[in-house]
């Protein structure tokens, strides 16, 4: 008999904490056709009998549109944790139905004609000023999702629409396919020469897994991958240079070729977007994604070159010391270093100049302490207490771990999840928060209070290795503390307006600037004392060792950067100036890009473009700046601790819950440039940012 998944279907539960442990692939299907049956039946009694009030307009709006991505964000996070066939093919099953009602939505007239009466009323200027920039975020998006467009033109816009989701799914799956592809087993031990304990252990690890039952990291044999782990820790210590060589064409080839070639996706996204644009009336699609950000498309090219001004000789200074290091040791290469020798030569670098070893160092930042001295930093400087819930919540991993985050009298605020562990077969790469529940007033489960938000944080570290805890690297824990930075913003919002708690209604080259602040945090002594500890003996980090890694925040700071603004570059001009079926190809303009932002020449081959997710299969199209223009933010922000003074504890403590109270607490309730006021004191300067990376005086923000 056939079973009807409709009903007692997890997806579908009225829930506190998804149920992660009951939802299966056959789940997705029948519940989304089901939620989208019962939206439709809300949004048609909204558009007959709604109201252009609060109470008759925006409250029943904000239950559709939560109910919409609680259910379907469940979904896209078990895709991005628990990838599989079935997986795959129940969202492809039921996407296009779930875009279809997201337009029908977004596109309602008699919604967008309430939300412009609102802006016309007498009422206006009685309004609060969250609830202002909902009314106009509203009536924006709508325009921005073609409620003015008519007939065959609205047609073209939700066709386009339908096409842009599919690809960019199978763009991401492209990527973690070809990724997962590759795989390369060494036998003999020279060729693995060089590699730290912790990459054979990795690469031991994961021959066993591959049915290679006898593998251990003294004797092998190993298997390496184009995992992040696994390849970061190839490039920069083994001494084998065809292998590092084999690894980074491999790499910057992902997904190129073959049935997983992203190149066509590619064309046709910016083929679709630009016609999009076109659509709407705009030149180009880099303005369209302007329209919902502080910058103009003027204002980040601006903010580009000036960067590249600033750090360009700082790259170029970093290239020349690696030659003269590498020929120093009598490296072949050292005469024609290419890509593949960078990270080698410039770990090895690093460890001469500041006498300092990335394997010693994994010691004494055991992910246990690291969380530890995290959630103390949390305490110290918004006042809120970090505790383990382990038990409370289903987890789809036994992994994941799960947080209750309390204020000083011990009252629930927020929740989150914890999956810190690379799983390459499965798991997508990179590290991310997604939002789980927002906090919100009109959802709540209650009427006495907010519903409170529950968050993901996801990242892709060393796991545990032959009986050792995970021991991170400095960069792992860099990443921890960024990825941190964004769950704040959810967890500590005090917008009671689901619309624009925690990042939602922000413009989004403000989000970052959270995640970017809690960055720096790494290099402020008294914190990294208080997360380095050695996993063994619990001694703290050696007081010279500690000066020695402060030390390295400036070391190749100018290519770091670099390399950022290439891909900033390059998402910019492919989005206001490509030409589909131009004389230029995608691969052309990163080339020609890169030219004028990288020291050492692409390689021709490079197809960095078809893994590049952030602006083809995520929201930074037109965006990547972003973490330019909210490092300068970031940067300032962190610059009025200093000037409190570092050590004065009461001086901290204060300044971090103005912190609190401004850029974490307002949300998208108020505009990020009067937020950053609201906290600073004035407007943003980039001062700070560039004597933090030791870049010239050649940088101004407006």
């Amino acid at each position: 008999m056939a079973v009807d998944y409709q009903y007692n279907n997890p997806l579908l539960e009225d829930f506190l904490f998804p149920p992660y442990d009951a939802i299966q692939p056959k789940h997705v299907s029948p519940a989304i056709l089901s939620l989208l049956d019962q939206l439709e039946s809300n949004l048609v009694e909204l558009e007959t009998r709604g109201e252009p009030t609060w109470p008759k307009l925006v409250e029943p709006l904000e239950k559709i549109k939560d109910r919409l991505s609680v259910v379907w964000g469940i979904v896209n996070h078990l895709n991005a944790v628990m990838d599989s066939p079935e997986l795959r093919s129940a969202i492809e099953e039921v996407q296009p139905e779930k875009v279809k009602f997201q337009l029908r939505l977004d596109q309602s007239k008699p919604v967008y004609t309430a939300f412009k009466a609102i802006r016309q009323s007498s009422e206006w200027e009685s309004l609060n000023e969250a609830r202002k920039r909902i009314v106009e975020a509203q009536i924006k998006e709508a325009v921005l999702n073609g409620v003015s467009l008519e007939d065959d033109k609205r047609q073209r816009f939700n066709e386009i629409q339908q096409e842009l989701e599919k690809l960019a799914q199978q763009f991401e799956e492209n990527i973690l396919d070809a990724t997962n592809k590759f795989e390369k087993l060494i036998t003999d031990k020279k060729d693995i020469e060089g590699m730290t304990a912790t990459g054979l252990a990795m690469a031991a690890q994961m021959a066993v897994s591959k049915g290679h039952e006898n593998a251990t990291a003294e004797n092998g044999p190993w298997t390496v991958t184009l995992a992040g782990p696994s390849y970061r820790s190839i490039m920069q210590h083994a001494k084998n240079r065809s292998l590092r060589e084999e690894l980074y064409r491999a790499y910057v080839t992902r997904a190129s070729t073959g049935v997983l070639d992203n190149t066509e996706i590619i064309n046709h996204i910016l083929k679709l977007r630009l016609e999009k644009a076109k659509l709407l009336r705009f030149d180009n699609y880099a303005e369209v994604s302007m329209e919902t950000k502080m910058a103009t498309v003027d204002k980040a090219e601006e903010l580009i070159e000036e960067l590249c001004n600033a750090c360009h000789s700082s790259a170029i200074q970093d290239m020349e010391d690696l030659e003269i290091f590498a020929k120093g040791h009598n490296a072949v290469e050292a005469n024609q270093l290419r890509h593949w020798d960078i990270n080698f030569w410039s770990e090895r670098l690093r460890e001469s100049r500041y006498d300092i070893n990335e394997e010693e160092l994994r010691a004494f930042f055991p992910l246990s302490r690291v969380i530890e001295g995290l959630f103390s930093l949390g305490k110290k400087l918004f006042g809120i207490n970090i505790y383990p819930a382990d038990g409370l919540a289903p987890v789809w991993n036994n992994d994941v771990r799960f947080y209750c985050v309390k204020n000083l009298s011990d009252v629930p605020i927020a929740y989150f999840y914890f999956d810190p562990y690379s799983r390459p077969h499965g798991k997508r790469g990179g590290a991310w928060v997604d939002l789980v529940v927002g906090r919100s007033r009109v959802v709540s489960h209650d009427a006495t209070s907010c519903r409170l938000p529950v968050v993901h944080i996801v990242c892709n570290q060393t796991p545990p290795l032959a009986g050792k805890p995970s021991l991170m690297t400095f960069r792992e824990v860099e990443a921890l503390f960024h990825e941190f930075g964004h769950a704040l913003q959810h967890m500590l919002t005090n917008q009671d307006e689901g619309l624009v708690s925690g990042t939602k209604g922000v413009e989004w080259d403000a989000v970052e600037l959270p995640s970017q602040f809690m960055e720096h945090w790494c290099y402020q002594r008294d914190t990294l004392m208080s997360i380095a500890k050695h996993y063994k003996t619990g001694e703290s980090l050696p007081e010279d060792i500690c000066s020695k890694l402060l030390a390295t925040r400036t070391f190749r700071a100018g290519s770091e950067l670099l390399r950022q603004l290439r891909f900033a570059s390059v998402d910019l001009e492919l989005h206001k100036n490509y030409i589909p079926g131009g004389l230029e190809s995608v691969f052309d303009i990163d080339q020609r890009v890169s030219r004028k932002t990288q020291v050492m020449p692409l390689q021709p081959e490079d197809r960095f473009l078809c893994s590049f997710s952030h602006i083809f299969a995520d929201t930074y199209a037109s965006g990547y700046y972003s973490y330019q223009w909210a490092e300068v933010l970031a940067a300032d922000a962190f610059s009025a601790f200093e000037e409190a003074g570092l050590n004065n504890e009461k001086a901290v403590k204060e300044t971090g819950i103005k912190f609190r109270e401004t850029v974490l607490a307002l949300g998208g309730g108020k505009s990020p440039l009067q937020v950053f006021i609201d906290f600073r004191g004035r407007e943003p300067s980039p001062e700070p940012l560039r004597r933090y990376y030791g870049l010239k005086p050649a940088l101004a923000v407006s």
